[in-house]
């Protein structure tokens, strides 16, 4: 045993050897908690976006910094917080994890795995918050991201770089466009982002068995934020997503990200800035609704090559009431955005599917984007589709109208049954040209209406067989020589005696 000695020796040696640390932090106390949103006193010196550490390991988000308090949206369960409860500052910015590892997985907006197949192992971080490229680091869009929708790639063309708006009321087919969009890209070889915000659990598992049963989950990262989360983190959720496809765009990839949908993530933010009590303004929405959008969807283009040539690409979804267009969120991100798709209720319920209003969408740069094949089709298209809609209203007179008009409105009408189509199959291109090409030189004016979509099915698998090389060489060319038209049309010729002799 130790004498009284020798343990007074060896305290003395510990004291000897002791070196204080100065460790400096800002502690702050919650004054009040609710809905997700903590308002700290105390906490001088903290910086907007910030991370704050609350009891239990509860993190949060610095937001509103005002000159006696802290507005902090809370990353976790408010509900174990008190009035009271002290509040560190971390000195690091809110960021999630980035890389290869998250591909194919399913997480929440923290970078956390929720798909129960284990951690995830990176060793990046991105801020979720990140001012967008300037504009002498990019370039213009003048490559196709191929949706594999007819009606999208030839009349509403989407660009690697572009911010193309999906709009309309609610089961409309706007999430459907993007499931099939990413599906699309197994051959384009882009990486795809799908952030859900504020959608029913069983709505997301139904998009995930969706992706995976077609294979489109091992291109995909799905970034949750679900109608039971909190509303800070559907505020963070397309930042987070974001953040994680810019990480790719670095390294000179194309990314595509989809925000499903915005309409919910402007109603999470009202929600967070009303128990701030910041002043609001028009639907309640506090006064910079529109650079919460803006700052987000900026950071969607297509970088020089000088800086790696990556893209982000960037599909927004929002949700309309009785198809007003004119509604404060729809206006703000249809005036940030470069383009519309306007999906119908009507034309959906009329069984147009998808419910694309061609008078209403447009894309502002896509079109520089369209391979020359499409764009010789899609001309004629959008000419023959106009005098239709224009002549429609003429259709239930049919009998009092001139042979010509009655032949455009024929026309027109099986122009607009060829662009219906089936969900989770999308075409590609070279199928895409070649089937819209028969319809607008006259090959199915004298088809049955009702037997469109039976020769569309059988042409395209006469295609895939005795048309192979001809599709190889539209892939190829990307433009419809003499040649090639003068191949198209023989075999269209060879298919139709064929198909006539099976009716």
């Amino acid at each position: 045993m130790k004498t009284g000695q020798q343990l007074a020796d060896q305290i003395l040696q510990k004291i000897a050897k002791f070196q204080p640390v100065l460790e400096e932090k800002l502690t702050g106390k919650i004054i009040e908690v609710s809905d997700g949103v903590a308002k700290i006193s105390g906490l001088y010196g903290v910086t907007y976006m910030e991370m704050v550490e609350f009891p239990h390991g509860i993190m949060g988000v610095a937001i509103n910094l005002e000159e006696n308090s802290v507005g902090a949206i809370v990353l976790g369960d408010y509900l174990v917080l008190n009035e009271g409860d002290e509040v560190k500052n971390t000195g690091k910015l809110l960021s999630v994890p980035v890389g290869e590892n998250l591909i194919g997985r399913v997480l929440n907006p923290l970078g956390d795995p929720i798909d129960g197949k284990g951690e995830i192992v990176t060793n990046k971080r991105y801020p979720i918050e990140k001012i967008a490229p300037g504009v002498t680091l990019r370039r213009p869009v003048n490559t196709s991201v191929a949706t594999g929708i007819k009606a999208i790639d030839s009349l509403v063309p989407i660009g690697r770089g572009q911010r193309e708006l999906i709009i309309g009321d609610r089961g409309t087919g706007k999430t459907q466009i993007a499931l099939d969009t990413i599906i699309n890209q197994r051959e384009e070889k882009m990486i795809c982002i799908y952030v859900a915000i504020g959608q029913k659990s069983s709505r997301i598992a139904q998009v995930v068995a969706a992706l995976e049963k077609y294979k489109a989950l091992e291109h995909t990262i799905t970034v949750v934020a679900s109608a039971s989360d909190p509303a800070s983190l559907q505020y963070i959720a397309p930042y987070a997503g974001c953040a994680m496809g810019e990480y790719f765009m670095d390294k000179g990839k194309d990314v595509l990200v989809i925000y499903d949908d915005l309409t919910k993530h402007a109603w999470a933010y009202r929600q967070i800035s009303l128990i701030l009590r910041r002043p609001s303004g028009r639907e309640a929405y506090p006064g910079d609704v529109f650079y919460l959008h803006s700052r987000l969807l900026e950071r969607a283009c297509r970088l020089n090559e000088e800086n790696g040539g990556g893209s982000i690409t960037a599909l927004p979804i929002i949700e309309t009431q009785a198809g007003d267009l004119s509604a404060y969120i729809p206006t703000n991100v249809i005036s940030i955005t470069d383009g519309q798709i306007f999906l119908e209720t009507d034309l959906f319920n009329s069984g147009m599917r998808p419910a694309i209003s061609v008078g209403l969408s447009v894309s502002r740069v896509g079109g520089s984007a369209q391979i020359k094949a499409m764009k010789q089709v899609a001309g004629k298209l959008k000419l023959e589709l106009a005098q239709y809609r224009e002549l429609a209203a003429f259709a239930q007179f049919a009998s009092d109208l001139d042979p010509v008009t009655k032949a455009q409105i024929d026309r027109g009408f099986r122009m607009t049954e060829l662009l219906k189509q089936d969900i989770y199959v999308p075409m590609p291109v070279e199928k895409q040209v070649a089937l819209l090409w028969t319809g607008l030189n006259g090959f199915l004016d004298d088809i049955s209406t009702n037997k469109i979509f039976e020769f569309e099915k059988n042409f395209l698998e006469y295609l895939d067989t005795s048309g192979r090389k001809l599709l190889k060489s539209i892939k190829e060319e990307k433009k419809l020589s003499e040649n090639l038209e003068k191949q198209l049309k023989k075999i269209t010729e060879d298919f139709k005696k064929l198909f006539k002799n099976w009716n």
